[in-house]
């Protein structure tokens, strides 16, 4: 059993790769594999690794560090992909670049999403390809690469017989959250149902072994005016980046997306929002109170990213770990999880993104939507929804055909397609503004896009 981390030298490895070791009996799990384009990265992030491995773990898993997609990808069962394209570097111009017109700026939410996908659906193909080419006929890619609809959607279009599947750990965040602020200690005992697209979804109920408590959450969410739980409301220390415990989730301007919930259920109380919804519903909002030269990609680089390798420098001065500077939690878990499931046939059950194909019966066929599915050796089991209320399914359209005008534009070098696509996004006030961005984003992603006529 091999488990080939594309994007190795990413802030998430080292937890992932914990999520693994732990569960190494489960997967009958004998080698896992860094696979990173950045070789400098990588081999500062594999330092830690095979410190968790070796040395906290013992586990006995053969730890391999490559550049080369052949060796990475050789006789692999599993491809765990969380590729970021351009970096954190690039990341902050998807933020700040939308914010300079009066636009949300965000990673994976309106223009900056947008961009981020233009830069990763065809380095996504070529992993498809590779892992083809080199690992298991009976490979999986698990899919964490940002932004996963529009990722999927390219996938759809490009790779249709891929064996891929992608997931988003938000969702799992969200419970997370829910499970404190209620005082749920056994997360795993809750089970919701969903829809929505990634990024763009609702929770339709949330029940703790068999009671439903979406109202006792509403309740909770209505009397804080917020969804964050009370330890972290009476610790305003929590809620900082410069503390290095907690929900990652939970901190810097975090605080106003988890405002936003209570924001958003007191007009639409019937469901949970997925926190992504925000930039969407709330985008003028959002503008106002992000400050356009120092946004969400400044605070990870002055924490999560500056933790993780002061902290792997001090380890190869002194010979000492600090565990808090790697995040470890339901992000590394959900996909080792998932591992498992496909491995083991268990038939788990899961959010995926995946094509709708009736799911909910009042969405296209070819949608590619995320909704609960059971998973087995052959894959996910798609768990039909009933037809979904028209506010959603005119909110999901909507951002549906801008995806799919973007993925379509960046296919076919079309500036008319993309155009249109970020002139859809609800996250975009006129075509005026939509022209101003893209043309601003064209400059800045030069090295990374097709080039558009």
């Amino acid at each position: 059993m091999i488990i080939t981390i594309v994007g190795g030298g990413s802030t998430f490895t080292a937890g992932i790769v914990k999520s693994i070791a732990l569960r190494k009996a489960e997967l009958e799990v004998e080698e896992i594999r860094l696979f990173d384009i950045d070789k400098e990265r990588q081999d500062r992030v594999a330092v830690l690794v095979k410190w968790i491995l070796e040395e906290d773990l013992k586990s006995g898993i053969r730890l391999t560090v490559s550049y080369d997609p052949a060796e990475a990808y050789k006789d692999a069962d599993f491809i765990f992909a969380q590729m970021r394209v351009g970096k954190y570097a690039m990341r902050e111009k998807d933020e700040k670049i939308p914010l300079r017109h009066g636009c949300v700026g965000q990673e994976t939410c309106g223009c900056g999403g947008l961009a981020y996908g233009m830069r990763t659906i065809f380095p996504m193909m070529k992993v498809i390809d590779d892992a083809e080419k080199y690992a298991k006929p009976s490979h999986w890619i698990l899919n964490y690469s940002n932004p996963a609809s529009i990722v999927s959607e390219a996938c759809r279009r490009l790779r249709p017989n891929a064996r891929i599947i992608n997931i988003c750990d938000m969702p799992i965040a969200i419970i997370d959250v829910v499970a404190a602020a209620l005082n749920i200690t056994d997360k795993k005992e809750i089970v919701y149902d969903y829809y929505g697209l990634n990024h763009f979804g609702w929770f339709t109920s949330i029940e703790y072994r068999g009671k439903d408590i979406l109202g006792d959450l509403r309740d909770y969410i209505m009397e804080h005016e917020i969804l964050l739980p009370d330890a972290y409301l009476k610790d305003k220390a929590a809620l900082s980046n410069k503390n290095k415990d907690g929900n990652r989730h939970a901190k810097g301007s975090w605080y106003y997306v988890w405002k936003g919930e209570y924001e958003i259920m007191s007009n639409f109380p019937d469901t949970l929002p997925n926190t992504y919804l925000n930039y969407y519903l709330q985008q003028k909002e959002f503008v106002e109170h992000s400050d356009p030269d120092h946004t969400r990609a400044n605070e990870v680089m002055e924490s999560r990213e500056k933790n993780l390798f002061d902290g792997i420098d001090r380890y190869l001065e002194t010979g000492v770990i600090d565990e808090t500077v790697f995040y470890a939690g339901s992000h590394g878990d959900w996909i080792a999880d998932l591992a498992i499931a496909l491995k083991n046939d268990t038939k788990a059950r899961f959010l995926v993104i995946t094509e709708n194909r009736g799911a909910i019966p009042n969405m296209p066929y070819d949608a590619m939507v995320e909704v609960p599915a059971y998973i087995g050796k052959n894959g996910p089991e798609v768990i039909a929804q009933d037809r979904i209320p028209l506010f959603q399914q005119g909110l999901m359209m909507q951002q549906l055909n801008c995806e799919k005008l973007l993925v379509e534009g960046c296919i076919e070098g079309s500036y008319q397609k993309v155009l249109e696509a970020f002139t859809l996004n609800k996250t975009v006030p006129s075509m005026k503004v939509a022209k101003e961005v893209l043309d601003d984003m064209i400059e800045a992603n030069k090295e990374y896009w097709p080039e558009l006529k």
